[in-house]
């Protein structure tokens, strides 16, 4: 169970950081979204529009398409996972974050995750994959498959909005693959 006084005092911290300059240009401050308390952890790249406006991770289009996927295998994003990015700030025109921005953005990743101290982390997208664990495989090669490091099993996914632009649910196709991804991440939470 994860301590609400920290996970709040980490939050209200985080919504103040100026360390990079994507400070400058943000709505809000994206912390996450969902159960904090959680055995699952959801990491994309970054804010867009919406959720810069609404201060929330993953409700825009890719956020349904999200919450679609983890629900066609029974996983409520709001319940049974904490869904956050990369970098907590949007990138002007979504653009993929700069290395610098990543670097001063991480430790407050790395400082939710370990509050909440989650079972298995979900890795949305190349961008994700890359910066969090330094992995550069294409996410077509890494995907679907477990990467375990320091006792902790990682699965990298394509990222919704690669769904959203490639809509065919037919077998072998991102949308088919990534269910199945989401199949072995359920049974890996099923485990523990």
């Amino acid at each position: 169970m994860v301590n609400q006084i920290k996970f709040q005092t980490l939050n209200n911290k985080c919504i103040k950081c100026r360390k990079c300059s994507l400070s400058l240009t943000r709505n809000n401050v994206v912390f996450g979204r969902g159960n904090p308390s959680s055995k699952l952890f959801v990491v994309g790249e970054g804010p867009g529009q919406q959720e810069d406006e609404q201060g929330v991770a993953f409700v825009g289009r890719a956020g349904k398409m999200l919450d679609s996927a983890f629900l066609s295998v029974g996983i409520d994003t709001n319940k049974d996972c904490y869904i956050s990015n990369i970098v907590k700030c949007r990138p002007p025109g979504n653009r993929k974050p700069h290395k610098n921005e990543v670097s001063e953005c991480i430790p407050w990743l790395e400082k939710q995750i370990a509050l909440i101290k989650p079972k298995v982390i979900v890795l949305a997208g190349s961008t994700a994959v890359e910066s969090y664990l330094q992995v550069t495989e294409p996410i077509s090669k890494i995907r679907g498959e477990w990467i375990v490091r320091d006792g902790m099993k990682y699965m990298p996914i394509f990222h919704p909005s690669y769904l959203l632009r490639n809509p065919s649910k037919e077998k072998g196709k991102p949308k088919w693959l990534t269910w199945q991804d989401l199949k072995k991440v359920k049974e890996e939470l099923n485990l523990t």
